[in-house]
């Protein structure tokens, strides 16, 4: 058995391609809201340039963070045995994240996502490939598991988890859900819910989880604090972040 692992991230990698885009515009309604990126359909459409990112995704950009502090890291995480598969895996071993835990998939590709980059924003085109998920058999307990972006075909995946961190009630598992696991909803991830000590959202993440117009941060991150988490971090566009502990709140400049 290896020794015992820091930081633990679960969760889908992917290959990043930044495509920067000057030839668009932004179209809103009349209030400013709802707001999309508009190409001349049909046509042939200039891109300024186009930039690969190996091995992001919230789970991978967290081990990496996790293993620059210091902290011995590894990543739970599927790719497919082909050239953007072994980038990534070799990305991740140049950061210092323990590998041995990604399968390689022979007929599945790697995830590869698009990301359409107009001004100071960004579109992405996303595709989770359904990857056989499951956790490695005999996977010592971590001080931390980080859980956070999988595929639609994931939720016998999370009931695995759920249990898993039922049998460890000494790990501390952080939360930040992508989006198939707020599509999914709170009933079928209440147990992930139940079990989180840490939980990670925007504004808007907040609202589509609780399926609310509610515009308070205060009362969202109280109705999250309902679900289970014990700590809850909620960032608000270029206003900040704030963080409770569902006794008293903070708000992070």
């Amino acid at each position: 058995m290896k020794n015992q692992i820091d930081f633990l991230a679960i969760g889908d990698i992917v290959t990043d391609a930044f495509i920067c885009i000057n030839d668009a515009e932004v179209v809103c309604d009349a209030d400013g809201a709802h707001c999309k990126l508009a190409l001349r359909f049909g046509d042939k459409v200039p891109y300024e340039s186009v930039e690969e990112v190996r091995a992001v995704g919230n789970s991978a950009n967290a081990a990496v963070a996790a293993a620059r502090l210091g902290l011995s890291s590894s990543l739970i995480a599927h790719v497919g045995k082909d050239y953007h598969g072994q980038e990534a895996i070799d990305e991740l071993k140049k950061n210092n994240i323990d590998t041995s835990y990604i399968d390689v998939h022979d007929g599945i590709p790697t995830n590869y996502h698009y990301v359409l980059w107009h001004g100071v924003e960004r579109t992405i085109l996303v595709k989770h490939q359904a990857f056989p998920y499951a956790l490695p058999a005999a996977l010592p307990a971590p001080r931390m598991l980080y859980l956070s972006s999988l595929g639609e075909t994931s939720l016998s995946y999370h009931q695995e988890i759920a249990s898993y961190a039922a049998a460890h009630p000494e790990m501390k598992i952080v939360f930040q859900p992508g989006t198939f696991q707020i599509k999914l909803g709170t009933e079928a991830l209440k147990d992930i819910y139940a079990h989180t000590y840490a939980f990670f959202c925007n504004v808007e993440e907040a609202q589509r989880i609780l399926q609310t117009t509610e515009s308070s941060v205060s009362v969202l991150m109280n109705k999250l604090h309902a679900l289970g988490p014990k700590f809850v971090f909620v960032t608000d566009g270029i206003k900040g972040a704030y963080a409770s502990d569902s006794t008293q709140q903070w708000f992070i400049s």
